[in-house]
């Protein structure tokens, strides 16, 4: 299973949603938290052109925030990426 890194906060309730889900699909996280480390915000930004938590990517996949995730996952998508 490839590393899934996911770029968060501790009160953000989409971040929350994300981790419920991946921990559904018993996935543990690596979670990198831009409330505590500033600078890792503007790597968050620089990798990913977006400003806005969470940011996940699945190996060097990046899938996006927990919209992004949630609809692959209910197209079938998400459970072959875990797997790859």
């Amino acid at each position: 299973m490839p590393q899934v890194t996911m770029y968060c906060t501790a009160v953000c309730p989409y971040c929350v949603r994300a981790e419920r889900l991946l921990a559904s699909k018993n996935v543990s996280i690596t979670k990198i938290r831009v409330d505590l480390h500033p600078e890792q915000r503007d790597a968050m930004i620089e990798r990913t052109g977006r400003r806005t938590v969470p940011q996940i990517f699945i190996g060097d996949v990046h899938v996006g925030g927990f919209d992004d995730l949630a609809l692959l996952d209910s197209k079938g998508g998400l459970d072959p990426l875990l797997a790859a």
